[in-house]
C-alpha cells in the first residue's frame, strides 16, 4: 500500500466483523474441543504409549518409569491363540450379519415403501424399537425364548423336537448370538434403505409395469442398481459395527461357552481387567487396523461397481 493511502473504513469494519464472528465461533466450540481433547484425543495417545511398553496395572501410580518394548506387544497379541479365535469368532459374525441384514432390511423397506399401505407407520416403529431398546433388557427377553428350558424349546417340544441348549453349547451358542446381532441391527439399515428408496422416482416403476416386468423383476432391475450406493454405505456401517461388537455376547453368555462367542472386542475388555494394558492397547490397535483395512477394501471393491 502506498504511503499516506490508509484502509477504507467500509474495509475495516468488514474485517473487525469476521474477527469478531471467528472468535465467537471458538467461544461456543471450545467446549467440544475440551470435552474431545480430554476424552477422546487423550485417551487415545495414552494407549498409544501403552501399545509400546510393558505397563500393567501395578505401574498406574509411575506410568513413566515403564520400559519401551518395541513391537513386542502386537507380537505377542499375534501369537495368542485366544486372540486369533476372537477374531475368528468376530469375522465369522460378520460374514453372517452383514449380507443377512442387508438382505432382510432391503427387501422390508421395499415392502414398507410400496407394498405395505396400512398401519406403516406402525410396523416401520416396530422395526426399529431393537436399535433404541437397552441391550440389557433384550438380554432378559433373549434369555427367556433361547434357554434351555425357554420359548423356542417348548414351540420345538410341541412338535417332537427336542431342541438345544442355545446358549450353553459351543454349537448354538454363535449362531444364537449373531441372530440377535442381525435382530438389533436391521431396523437401523433398514431406516437408511427407506430413505434411498424414496429417492427413486416412481415413473421407472410404473413404467416397467406397463412393459410388464413383474414385482422381482423391478427389484433387481431397478431398486437394487439404484440402491448401490445406500447399500456400500450401510455394507460399510455394519461391517465396522458388527466387527466391534460387544454388548450382544457380554450380556447374553459372558463369552462362553469356553470362548466360543468371545469377540475382539471382549478380548480386549478381558484384558483390560487382568490389568494387562499394553496388551490390551496393542490388541485395539490391530483391531482398528483391521476395520480400516476391510473398510478400505469394500469401498474399493464395491464402488467400482457402482
Amino acid at each position: 500500500m502506498a504511503e499516506g493511502v490508509t484502509t477504507p473504513p467500509r474495509r475495516r469494519r468488514r474485517t473487525s466483523m469476521q474477527r469478531s464472528q471467528a472468535i465467537a465461533g471458538w467461544a461456543f466450540s471450545l467446549p467440544f474441543v475440551l470435552v474431545f481433547l480430554v476424552f477422546s484425543a487423550w485417551p487415545i495417545l495414552w494407549s498409544l504409549f501403552m501399545s509400546f511398553t510393558n505397563m500393567t496395572s501395578r505401574d498406574l501410580r509411575d506410568p513413566f518409569y515403564v520400559d519401551f518394548v518395541g513391537l513386542e506387544n502386537f507380537a505377542r497379541v499375534l501369537g495368542d491363540p485366544d486372540f486369533r479365535r476372537a477374531m475368528l469368532v468376530t469375522a465369522a459374525i460378520a460374514v453372517v450379519a452383514v449380507p443377512v441384514t442387508i438382505v432382510v432390511a432391503l427387501l422390508i423397506a421395499v415392502a414398507l415403501n410400496r407394498g405395505i399401505r396400512r398401519f406403516k407407520t406402525f410396523f416401520r416403529t416396530a422395526f426399529y424399537v431393537p436399535v433404541v431398546t437397552s441391550i440389557v433388557a433384550i438380554a432378559v427377553v433373549w434369555t427367556l425364548l433361547f434357554d434351555r428350558n425357554g420359548v423356542v424349546n417348548g414351540l420345538l417340544d410341541t412338535v417332537g423336537i427336542d431342541g438345544p441348549d442355545w446358549l450353553g453349547d459351543t454349537t448354538w451358542a454363535l449362531p444364537t448370538v449373531t441372530l440377535l446381532v442381525i435382530w438389533r441391527l436391521f431396523g437401523l439399515i433398514m431406516v437408511l434403505f427407506l430413505a434411498g428408496l424414496q429417492a427413486i422416482p416412481d415413473d421407472l416403476y410404473e413404467a416397467a409395469e406397463i412393459d410388464g416386468a413383474g414385482t422381482w423383476r423391478r427389484l433387481f432391475s431397478i431398486t437394487v442398481p439404484l440402491m448401490v450406493p445406500s447399500i456400500l454405505l450401510a455394507t460399510v456401517l455394519l461391517t465396522v459395527a458388527i466387527i466391534q461388537v460387544f454388548e450382544e455376547p457380554y450380556v447374553i453368555t459372558q463369552g462362553g461357552p469356553l470362548g466360543s462367542t468371545t469377540s475382539a472386542a471382549m478380548y480386549i475388555f478381558n484384558e483390560f481387567g487382568y490389568g494387562r494394558y499394553a496388551a490390551a492397547s496393542a490388541a485395539s490397535y490391530l483391531l482398528f487396523a483391521f476395520i480400516a483395512f476391510l473398510s478400505f477394501l469394500q469401498f474399493r471393491l464395491l464402488r467400482s461397481r457402482t
